[in-house]
């Protein structure tokens, strides 16, 4: 189903975000015209796509020379095409210049001739020539049919039929198919047919329609981004776009109300480490994302009422950017907070703040005691962390070797189940889309599609992993999940064994699901539990020792 013009996404990437962006840094999004015309003698009409005709700036708080403003300059040639799909030379198209163009795919920005589409389209209308003089014969002028290379003849062939493939999807309308396949144009860094499926997508994408529309718009943001060859800048401008601290902290607590996916990881988690702590006295609890904390709420209470009177707690927190801003200002501020509470329930309690981020901790941040069971919580970070295809030092490995060597008496682990961290473009683009789509339907059930605080929340706390996912590689490209299977291996490697959870756990999140959509599925599998929307598993949560 297709949304009105006036409900897609306009021009301007982030165009879906309210507020404005110094113009530090800039880079330009070629849009590809579509329009009705008359292509022959006889009056039949085919579509005319005219070059790139405008473009808006999109700029962030950081410099980078990376990106920069894409002025376009008129050239003598464009494309058409007939109803058969065969291009034809038109006039007054628009190129860009060749110093300032670059490759989506090539991360140290390879240029691509400033004439590249004009000469493209020239050489491809040269060599239809050179098919009809190969299938109609020697009376048609120009080549002898055994000078025609057949690899050109192949070549030519697959182009055309990539473009007849496009507008077949197009056609039909699917959304889906439309995304897959600019990605797929983007993939092949085919920038025309990329371009003019970005120009479908703008009017079939809605941030307040159906789910596919909705998701749409912030893939179409990362296809766009990507091609742009500005992933970064752009993933920087939505953060320079956040709300204020005191609304982000609002939208994220709206989503952990309306989804059940972050109190699973919680319930899973806590679970697990008062299970494995039920008989020490002094417990050392480290955290390698403490975010607002609210984790331990709930743990510090049943650990209040455990019999034979509470152990003694301390907590280490670490930190992320994200949160700290949300909650406007550092950890301290989580720690007394929880100290605060912790007394209220007459518990033991000690907070220490490790301001630093979760890849670069060691050894001496985590400050030890003798004396103290230890247990460790990676919910929903690990993937945050390089590994060994992105940095040799592989801080995903290095940290799971260092935990074990503290000899912790139990690890949780809670992450999205997902394959986007070595995946290749398409296949990443495919996977994002279909892992997104379950969570905005499972929104859809909860919150009215114009519910404005639910159009905040996912613009503001999905619509950035979604589009560092599609538009960043390499280290910028941080949203790099992937499936138990692999943590597994992970955590098999580095030393650990399984550490099972118990049924208790499973029952009390069934009863945690009864309060949600019967969409909603748990399923315990290997020792582990797998929290999903209908058929698709999308948080996955296991312990280790």
């Amino acid at each position: 189903m297709q949304a009105s013009q006036k409900h897609g996404i306009s021009g301007r990437s982030g165009s879906f975000y309210s507020q404005p962006v110094p113009q530090d840094e800039s880079c330009q999004w070629p849009i590809l015209n579509i329009e009705h015309h008359s292509c022959s003698d006889d009056g039949s009409q085919g579509m005319h796509f005219s070059g790139p005709t405008y473009c808006e700036q999109y700029g962030t708080h950081e410099s980078s020379s990376a990106t920069g403003s894409f002025p376009i300059y008129n050239s003598p040639s464009t494309v058409s095409f007939s109803p058969e799909g065969s291009p034809a030379s038109q006039q007054d198209s628009q190129t860009y210049p060749s110093d300032q163009l670059h490759s989506p795919e090539n991360g140290h920005g390879s240029p691509i001739s400033g004439s590249c589409l004009t000469d493209d389209v020239n050489e491809l209308r040269h060599k239809l020539r050179e098919l009809e003089t190969a299938m109609l014969g020697p009376d048609s002028d120009i080549l002898d049919v055994h000078e025609v290379i057949p690899r050109e003849l192949n070549k030519i062939s697959l182009e055309r039929e990539k473009w007849k493939q496009m507008m077949e999807v197009i056609s039909r309308g699917d959304l889906k198919e439309v995304l897959v396949s600019c990605a797929k144009a983007v993939a092949d860094n085919d920038i025309l047919r990329a371009e003019w499926g970005i120009s479908e997508l703008r009017q079939m994408v809605s941030v307040s329609g159906e789910p596919i529309q909705r998701l749409g718009a912030y893939m179409l943001e990362g296809l766009v981004a990507r091609l742009a060859a500005s992933g970064s800048s752009i993933y920087k401008a939505l953060r320079c776009k956040e709300p204020a601290s005191a609304e982000l902290l609002s939208y994220m607590h709206l989503l952990f109300e309306i989804c059940p996916y972050f109190k699973f990881g919680h319930m899973s988690g806590n679970g697990a480490i008062a299970e494995a702590m039920k008989d020490e006295s002094k417990v050392h609890i480290i955290d390698f994302q403490i975010s607002q904390g609210v984790q331990w709420i709930t743990l510090i209470q049943a650990l209040a009422a455990r019999p034979g009177g509470p152990p003694q707690i301390r907590i280490t927190g670490i930190d992320d950017s994200t949160s700290a801003y949300a909650r406007g200002g550092g950890p301290s501020i989580v720690g007394q907070r929880l100290s605060r509470f912790a007394e209220s329930c007459k518990v033991p309690f000690e907070f220490h703040a490790a301001t630093i981020s979760g890849c670069e901790v060691q050894l001496e941040d985590l400050e030890l005691r003798p004396g103290e069971a230890l247990a460790v919580n990676f919910a929903f970070i690990l993937h945050h962390m390089p590994d060994e295809s992105v940095d040799t030092q592989n801080h995903r490995d290095r940290l799971l070797r260092l935990v074990k060597s503290l000899s912790p008496k139990v690890v949780t682990l809670v992450e999205q189940e997902s394959n986007t961290n070595t995946a290749p473009f398409l296949s990443r683009f495919i996977e994002a889309m279909n892992y997104y789509l379950a969570v905005f339907e499972s929104i859809d059930v909860t919150l009215p599609r114009d519910h404005k605080e639910r159009i905040n929340a996912e613009q503001h706390c999905l619509a950035r992993e979604i589009v560092n996912i599609i538009a960043c590689e390499g280290a910028e490209r941080v949203e790099r999940h992937e499936l138990l299977g692999k943590w597994k291996s992970r955590f098999l490697m580095a030393g650990f064994t399984p550490h099972p959870l118990s049924s208790y756990v499973n029952a009390t999140i069934k009863t945690l699901l009864q309060n949600y959509s019967d969409k909603y599925s748990l399923e315990e599998k290997d020792g582990a539990l797998y929290l999903g929307w209908m058929d698709r598993a999308l948080v996955a949560a296991c312990a280790w020792s």
